[in-house]
């Protein structure tokens, strides 16, 4: 018996053709300039490319994660809404994709409602996540920012809103339009608490989400590239019959043109929402006499607008 041949080399084969399973998501590409991006380091940079800062779209646990004081927040529970109400079909049907997109992604629908404290002050952000049927908003998306608003006016606590959607959720309709007019409502119900109401751009933010509440807000922020806008741009292009200037619909853009206040990198919007809230004011103590605070004159107590918050 050769122990060379019988016994050395098969064991040499075996430990120089082993193929160990790699897992197929350690890397994912970066959009802004293709390169190869390891997953555990990019998580940790919050999903920036550390090559080119392309700000990759990040999943709404995460980013409450990164926005809350020490990471600690606590989920509001939101109602269920009516399961496919319009019995909708198009290559398949409508119940069929919200039961992919919740298995995908461990949700109910596209939306997170959380409170917690940032800077030491209580606010209730609301984070859309574009992984959920592109964060389109339909009934479930328009109670969720019902609730967020109650909630910010009986805790006294500034709203922040983070839309990341294509817009309306078309297998829902008529009904997916009617959250446009109610998400304004519950955001004026904010206002008219006299508490803030900050919109966080984050890339897309387009169609019936721009055209509702995320257009309304006393301050916008915006991260840094993001788009920002109704209609596509080719779409526009096609109807107007121009070309259309460059940067168009990006948080730049936007910034030089008024409709948004500051421009920043994921890295600095803690930070700067902080600022900011802390500029508008801290809580003010509750009423107990009343069910409802009484709202102050003007949307913010200390006149807080006119400062100098915009930022090139």
């Amino acid at each position: 018996m050769n122990w060379l041949t019988n016994f050395v080399r098969p064991k040499i084969r075996a430990l120089v053709s082993a193929q160990k399973e790699m897992p197929d998501n350690l890397w994912e590409k970066c959009q802004g300039c293709n390169a190869m991006l390891f997953k555990r380091e990019l998580e940790e940079q919050f999903n920036v490319c550390r090559h080119c800062g392309a700000h990759l779209r990040l999943p709404p646990a995460k980013r409450l994660e990164m926005l809350f004081d020490d990471g600690a927040y606590d989920l509001i529970a939101l109602p269920k809404a009516t399961h496919d109400p319009l019995k909708f079909r198009d290559q398949k049907r409508y119940s069929e994709r919200l039961k992919e997109a919740q298995s995908k992604t461990g949700q109910n629908d596209a939306i997170m409602v959380a409170e917690g404290l940032m800077g030491g002050k209580p606010v209730i952000i609301a984070a859309f996540n574009f992984a959920f049927m592109g964060g389109s908003m339909g009934i479930a998306v328009g109670e969720g920012l019902v609730i967020a608003a109650q909630r910010a006016v009986a805790a006294h606590a500034p709203l922040i809103v983070i839309p990341a959607s294509g817009g309306a959720r078309m297998q829902e309709g008529i009904l997916s339009l009617m959250q446009m007019p109610r998400s304004i409502i519950a955001a004026k119900s904010v206002k008219d608490a006299g508490l803030p109401y900050i919109v966080v751009f984050t890339d897309p933010t387009t169609g019936g989400v721009t055209a509702s509440f995320a257009m309304t807000g006393d301050i916008h922020i915006a991260e840094k590239n993001a788009q920002i806008g109704f209609a596509g741009a080719r779409v526009i292009e096609s109807t107007i019959r121009e070309t259309l200037p460059p940067g168009f619909q990006r948080s730049e853009y936007l910034l030089d043109h008024g409709m948004v206040d500051i421009v920043v990198t994921r890295h600095e919007l803690r930070d700067t929402l902080v600022r900011v809230l802390g500029l508008l004011g801290g809580k003010a103590p509750a009423n107990k006499n009343k069910a409802t605070v009484a709202a102050p004159a003007g949307p913010f107590p200390h006149g807080a607008r006119t400062l100098p918050l915009r930022r090139k």
